[in-house]
């Protein structure tokens, strides 16, 4: 059974870089295209801290989604990196880290990164059927956060 997991997507976005960079480390905008967060509308949502700034935290709460949190832990120009905590239903930590690269002056390719440990012995078990699940999410997210930023 594996202990750690990881899982990284790509897409090109048609616009500029820091355009792009400045939807994600906004959490402002995290629901808007995270299809976790879309699963559950009614759950409880909080933003604290500066957008863009480490510190910059969105949590969660809700009957789908469980209870968590995304963290800004340290972002540049071409990077920005979260942690990633669940705290319901099942505790663990991730790293959720975004990588940005100019393709041209108007288009981005996008890399998102997620990366944790897999809790024993629950989390091991599900491990293989993770991967095949969190496949699809992040082609989603990259297919919402895509139309979110073309769109504007």
């Amino acid at each position: 059974m594996p202990r750690t997991y990881k899982i990284e997507k790509t897409v090109v976005i048609s616009r500029p870089l820091p355009e792009v960079r400045d939807r994600i480390i906004n959490l402002e905008n995290y629901s808007k295209w995270n299809p976790w967060q879309q699963m559950d509308p009614a759950a409880q949502k909080r933003i604290t801290g500066r957008a863009g700034a480490p510190g910059h935290k969105y949590e969660w709460n809700g009957k789908k989604v469980g209870n968590g949190s995304l963290t800004l832990r340290e972002t540049d120009d071409h990077n920005a990196n979260f942690d990633l905590e669940f705290i319901k239903p099942m505790k663990s930590k991730a790293k959720d880290n975004w990588h940005f690269d100019p393709v041209s002056e108007n288009e981005t390719r996008v890399t998102w990164n997620n990366h944790g440990d897999l809790p024993y012995p629950s989390a091991r078990l599900i491990g293989p059927l993770l991967k095949k699940n969190l496949d699809k999410q992040f082609n989603d997210g990259l297919s919402n956060l895509k139309k979110m930023c073309e769109d504007c």
